[in-house]
């Protein structure tokens, strides 16, 4: 996808060496030299990889630059160029949305630096699957979460049952769920049971339902989930939960594609895709006697494994992006912009609870946002516990560039030494 830099510059001087800067760095450049022409561009041009505006400009400032960019495209990012009397009111922009400033005379390292770190999670968010694609939320280019959607892509079109494996919070629903749009049944249902979160003595009516009076509290007859999905697709998460009693008969069912219900005499044939998850090993729960090795064996025709967050840090940023985006949707509130060393914290942080909790964070952030950009102290994250990322040498390099003209404010969230950082 080409994207354009927006440059808002009256100096027409300034504007021509700006354009030449980027364009040597690969960027293709768009110029505007009044600000109502930009706010025309940026309603009728998008979308832009990121603008550059100067704050006093004819027409319009840069200011209402701003305002229109954040109301049209707000994960657009916006940076000011300003005279030093006026740092105070770019200070002020930052809280309403702006993603840096930069006071003049320009330091040109510190302006390409700060507008490549924006413009890698930005390229990533507009190059994301669309939901005409069927994986509207699958976003990232890390290569292990890459390799898992290629092999996602090669075998959806097919019956062939998939076993997503990964750790809690890593997104195997959401993996499930384009399995079942890009098969061959998208029109059919899509139902999922979590085989965790019904008591053990449920799980076999809820998957396979059961007649009126099969047990006490049976009043009416209750199709189960197989039948549910007929002509659709199964997600079965948690399988590794289900009871070993109840294995034999899920097996049976995946043999023979016929179930029967609990309290009935006869057997239902049913259609149905399967696509199974587990947060577990469940060759170790095979070895120990939890779980069928006949069954595993036929879970696992395609085994996917999803990597966890900490496997994937580069692709931080941009889902923070889309993450907060979605939030701020939810709820009718307008996204905050995400400050560099805020998006440094995120990248440092644990998450042991990955993706899910990622989510959680930024949904939360999102409804406490008092101005239009979030700074690390107010995610809600422990300092001590990001601290750790910076013995990997690649996340702290990854974080640093994030960071641009806020490492000193990276360093101080962080307790530490900013030397620490650039070393």
């Amino acid at each position: 996808m080409s994207l354009r830099l927006l440059i808002v510059e009256d100096r027409r001087s300034l504007a021509q060496m700006l354009a030449e800067t980027f364009a040597r760095e690969g960027y293709e450049v768009t110029l505007a030299h009044r600000g109502d022409h930009a706010v025309a561009m940026l309603r009728d041009d998008g979308p832009f990889l990121a603008v550059l505006t100067d704050l006093k400009l004819p027409g319009a400032d840069g200011l209402a630059v701003l305002a229109v960019a954040r109301e049209v495209d707000p994960h657009l990012p916006v940076f000011l160029i300003t005279a030093h009397a006026s740092v105070d009111t770019a200070v002020a922009a930052l809280k309403q949305g702006a993603r840096d400033y930069f006071p003049k005379p320009l330091d040109l390292d510190r302006v390409l630096a700060a507008v490549a770190a924006a413009a890698a999670p930005r390229r990533a968010l507009l190059a994301a699957p669309g939901a005409g694609e069927g994986l509207p939320e699958l976003i990232g280019g890390a290569p292990a979460f890459l390799a898992a959607v290629a092999a996602l892509r090669r075998v959806a079109t097919t019956d062939a049952t998939v076993l997503l494996e990964g750790p809690s919070g890593s997104g195997k629903e959401l993996f499930a769920h384009a399995l079942h749009r890009l098969s061959g049944r998208p029109s059919g249902p899509f139902v999922a049971f979590n085989c965790a979160a019904v008591p053990d003595s449920l799980v076999e009516s809820e998957l396979f339902g059961h007649e009126r009076g099969a047990f006490t509290g049976a009043t009416a007859r209750h199709p189960g989930r197989f039948e549910q999905a007929n002509r659709g697709t199964l997600f079965l998460d948690e399988v590794g939960e289900v009871p070993l009693p109840t294995q034999v008969k899920l097996l049976r069912v995946l043999e023979e594609n016929r179930i029967s219900r609990l309290g009935g005499e006869g057997e239902v044939e049913i259609d149905v895709r399967i696509v199974a998850a587990t947060n577990r090993d469940l060759a170790v729960a095979v070895a120990g006697g939890t779980f069928r090795r006949d069954l595993f064996h036929r879970l696992r025709v395609f085994p996917i494994r999803l990597p966890s967050l900490a496997e994937r840090r580069e692709d931080i940023p941009v889902l923070a992006l889309h993450l907060v985006g979605r939030a701020a949707a939810r709820h009718g509130v307008l996204p905050p912009v995400l400050r560099p060393a805020t998006l440094a914290v995120l990248v440092l942080a644990p998450w042991p609870g990955n993706v899910r909790e990622l989510a959680n964070t930024l949904e939360r952030s999102a409804i406490l946002a008092e101005t239009g950009s979030l700074g690390p102290t107010e995610l809600g994250i422990d300092a001590v516990a990001c601290r750790s990322g910076l013995d990997d040498a690649a996340t702290r390099v990854l974080a640093v560039r994030l960071a641009g003209g806020e490492l000193d404010e990276l360093a101080r969230f962080l307790g530490v030494d900013v030397r620490r950082l650039e070393r």
